[in-house]
């Protein structure tokens, strides 16, 4: 079951896009846009009208508290609906489309694991002459790939983690790199770490409180759960028994000399075996990005492949997808994907008479970006590659005979090339990029982590009921179950969701602000 688990930046914009700083628009807002958030909020209309009338009634302090936490309660987005003043719009940064994409990637994993349960995604279409559901097909079934979806968020995770120390180490800042290297990797375990050890101990919490007790039955009911029955938290004897066995399982958890696969997963919640990978690849790339900062940029390229190369054939995919998101950040680098584009000047003035067309530079960019637009369609048709594997479905059956042999995962090997290549295209391409910084996208982007960490435990207790209830109203046979299931869907997706908003406010984003404060109570000053 964990096969289909996910994983999952004031700085330059290079490190707003990783799990370490509190400048990501993927995990947490910038802190001057929080200060500008929270100080907006305080004078919308809506909620000085709700103190003046708390005033006004003279209500209890605990009556005014739980009116404080039901506006707190309310989605981010509802919370700006609500406000009679516009909000300012964020300008985004060069890399912001990464962003939009890990919190794609993000809903993806989770609608893999809410249908998993129900039907067997994991084959292709038209394997062994049967399953020829129009949501097996290539492009599609990427809605609900989660392991094509883990390989977009390494290569992300790597491409955001070198982006600075690699532009640094390129501009010969080596004092600025010793500062950033020394910084990343001593936030990056409170930055991993921190958010998951407070939602898991609140699965704790839901444990002892019986409330796992209300959906365990159904967990394991084969009546109700067609396919994948997901490991549901233990329920111990006593409190004390209970929080060794939590404390048990943290250490397990952050123990990151296990390089077995799905090592370091826990009980209390399945799904983030990923974040032990995170963190163990994440201290590799920062030791290879310090070994490599002083040297020539042709022989840095050269010792990354060969080493690449070594990780790949020691079948350690996930550090092969980060030394890859290296080597596309330095790519872009060197082409100055991120530098401000003198070309781009403000509308030209309104004149009478009609301007000569010559050739610009804007035609040869829509030509560049319709040419990787495209490339990137082959991509995306190698991330759709079958979770259940290649053999006996058309066309993947045949590319299957190309992998390798000593390559265990093999359902992975084309997802990872894929999402590569996917990657790399959308970086040149602009429609791409416009699509992964709409405002809708970029929502998700911004509570990413956060839905990763909630949506195993909303599903475990509120969701399974929800799925429950539905599927005892239209059955669990044939077509009925289907509409069961999207029935549930309709009540639990939104759930979820809410869900991940709130806890990136009350969390996420308190989490990242502590390991930033903790950093700088704790280090020399220069």
């Amino acid at each position: 079951m964990n096969g289909y688990a996910l994983s999952a930046a004031s700085l330059s914009h290079e490190e707003k896009l990783s799990l370490i700083d509190d400048r990501s628009l993927s995990d947490v807002e910038s802190e001057s846009a929080r200060i500008d958030f929270e100080g907006r909020l305080s004078t919308i209309q809506w909620a000085t009208t709700a103190k003046s009338y708390c005033n006004g009634l003279r209500l209890s302090s605990w009556s005014s508290t739980m009116m404080r936490i039901g506006i707190f309660l309310l989605p981010s987005f509802v919370q700006h609906r609500c406000a009679r003043e516009r909000f300012r719009t964020e300008k985004l940064h060069p890399t912001a489309y990464l962003d939009g994409m890990r919190g794609l990637a993000a809903l993806f994993v989770f609608f893999c694991h809410y249908f998993y349960t129900a039907f067997r995604i994991a084959e292709g279409w038209g394997r062994d002459g049967v399953n020829h559901e129009i949501w097996r097909l290539p492009f599609i079934r990427l809605l609900y790939s989660g392991p094509s979806m883990v390989c977009i968020f390494f290569v992300v995770s790597g491409y955001a983690l070198s982006l600075k120390p690699l532009k640094q180490a390129r501009s010969r800042s080596f004092d600025g790199l010793s500062q950033t290297m020394t910084s990343f990797v001593f936030r990056r375990f409170f930055r991993l770490y921190l958010p998951p050890l407070i939602s898991t101990f609140a699965v704790l919490v839901l444990l002892r409180l019986g409330v796992y007790e209300l959906t365990r039955d159904f967990a394991n009911d084969r009546e109700y759960l067609h396919n994948v029955t997901e490991h549901h938290p233990v329920l111990e004897e006593t409190l004390r028994k209970q929080l060794r066995h939590w404390m048990h399982e943290m250490y397990n958890f952050i123990h990151v000399w296990d390089w077995e696969k799905f090592g370091g997963a826990t009980g209390y919640d399945v799904h983030l075996w990923t974040i032990p990978v995170e963190f163990r690849c994440s201290m590799l790339l920062f030791l290879v990005m310090i070994g490599t900062a002083r040297l020539r940029t042709g022989v840095r390229f050269l010792c990354i492949s060969v080493l690449m190369w070594f990780v790949l054939r020691s079948d350690k995919w996930e550090m092969f997808l980060f030394l890859w998101g290296m080597t596309l950040a330095e790519l872009d680098l060197i082409r100055g994907a991120h530098e401000p584009n003198p070309a781009q000047s403000p509308s030209p003035p309104i004149t009478l008479l009609p301007i000569e067309k010559t050739p610009s530079v804007p035609e040869k960019r829509r030509t560049c970006n319709l040419w990787w637009t495209l490339i990137s369609v082959p991509a995306l048709y190698l991330m759709s590659g079958p979770d259940a594997g290649p053999e006996g479905v058309p066309g993947w059956e045949y590319l299957g005979t190309y992998i390798p042999e000593w390559f265990s995962e093999k359902y992975r090997y084309y997802q990872m090339i894929g999402s590569i290549i996917f990657v790399f295209c959308t970086a040149r391409s602009t429609t791409w990029q416009r699509f992964f910084t709409s405002p809708y996208v970029q929502y998700f982007g911004k509570i990413s982590y956060a839905l990763y960490l909630m949506h195993g435990p909303v599903m475990h207790t509120v969701g399974y009921m929800v799925e429950e209830r539905a599927w005892d109203y239209t059955g669990t046979e044939g077509l009925a179950y289907n509409w069961g299931a999207i029935i549930a869907g309709a009540v639990n997706i939104p759930l979820v969701i809410w869900a991940a908003d709130v806890f990136w406010r009350a969390v996420d984003a308190p989490t990242v602000r502590f390991t930033k404060w903790l950093e700088s109570k704790l280090s020399i000053e220069d």
